[in-house]
């Protein structure tokens, strides 16, 4: 089987790295891979051990070449199935590329945001199966209209073996230049508005009357960097809060946290949820999307409604001052992420969904 894989996204982030995990699963399964991304895309490179890479322009929602581009790509390598793995123009715009090519062709979606229901009603004619990542999003789906036999469940998985190893925090926050026994916490995402940085800044005024010594550490880098900035200094945040831009060793320094919060206002899954909870990192996340599914409250972590600066203050305070509350979650959130987000799960099941998908073709 020779699948060709589209990945939009020119950054290394979640949504690429489940990509990168899939075409390597694939292939050790036998599967020929063929990946279009954009030129310059970080993914391409590691990429090549376990696939044919081709870098096409790929502009976005207007760019409607990239349907003439992917159209003369599937022409010439003649794939069995087209998977489209992002959004940017990638969806809709490789959903007609196939149409036209006559290719079966496979979505991954991995948003919970709402469509209209006369958008999902055409839009979703483009493909044979609809993968989410989620079943919150798959749940968003089927209240749009999609049919649930169009649309399968397979969760995004994290390679846990780099996040088992132990973690010296005290070393860790000597280099950071802090006490041996300061409480730090982290946040790991982009800087974006629905991520929901301005959530945590809010709440840590009720949070560091309490925890004085608390650091933040803020994982990530986007369009927001200045204005968290900003807002850090002007809330008088700047003792105690860091923009730690994006880091090429979080798996060596994830578990030196004591908690990870992530107050997003919707999030498909949470690949960095997945991450903490193999570093032993209990979790503060919002119960909107998929995040419940990672986080299951008082196990691996704390859910706090979105955009509830209170609950999330109470939540942070909570487990700051409950070490042993946080061993026993930390613990869980291991057990989790070992038992129902492998990597092989995830690559089984996208197989899976590969080969019903080229069946039903057949008897068409």
């Amino acid at each position: 089987m020779k699948v060709l894989h589209v990945e939009s996204g020119r950054h290394l982030y979640g949504g690429a790295k489940q990509v990168l995990y899939i075409l390597e699963g694939l292939a050790r399964r036998g599967i020929d891979n063929l990946l279009a991304c954009p030129p310059g895309a970080h993914i391409a490179e590691p990429a090549k051990a376990h696939a044919k890479v081709c870098e096409l322009p790929m502009k976005g929602d207007a760019d409607l070449g990239l349907v003439s581009r992917l159209k003369s790509l599937i022409a010439a390598e003649r794939p069995d199935l087209v998977h489209l793995h992002s959004r940017r123009g990638a969806d809709l715009l490789g959903g007609i590329a196939a149409r036209l090519a006559g290719v079966p062709c496979v979505l991954s979606r991995r948003v919970d945001n709402p469509e209209a229901r006369w958008v999902v009603a055409l839009k979703y004619r483009l493909y044979d199966h609809v993968i989410t990542i989620s079943e919150g999003i798959r749940q968003v789906l089927l209240a749009e209209g999609l049919a649930p036999d169009k649309v399968s469940c397979v969760r995004s998985a994290v390679d846990a073996t780099p996040y088992l190893h132990h973690c010296d925090k005290a070393a860790f926050r000597a280099s950071l230049g802090l006490p041996a026994d300061a409480p730090v916490a982290g946040m790991v995402a982009q800087l974006i508005p629905r991520k929901g940085h301005r959530y945590l800044l809010a709440a840590l005024k009720e949070v560091l009357p309490r925890h004085p010594a608390l650091q933040v550490l803020v994982f990530g880098r986007g369009p927001l960097e200045a204005e968290l900035r900003q807002a850090i200094a002007g809330q008088g945040l700047a003792g105690n809060v860091r923009l730690m831009g994006f880091v090429d060793n979080l798996p060596e320094i994830l578990g030196c946290l004591d908690l990870l919060v992530h107050p997003a206002d919707m999030e498909g899954l949470g690949v960095s949820l997945l991450q903490a909870s193999a570093a032993r990192v209990p979790i503060i996340a919002s119960r909107a999307g998929g995040m419940p599914e990672a986080v299951r409250d008082g196990v691996n972590g704390l859910l706090v409604e979105p955009g509830d600066m209170r609950q999330l203050a109470g939540a942070m305070d909570r487990l700051l001052g409950d070490p042993a509350l946080r061993a026993r979650m930390g613990e869980a959130g291991r057990t989790l992420v070992l038992g129902e987000f492998s990597v092989d799960a995830m690559c089984d099941g996208n197989l899976a969904i590969y080969r019903k998908v080229l069946a039903e073709r057949r008897k068409t």
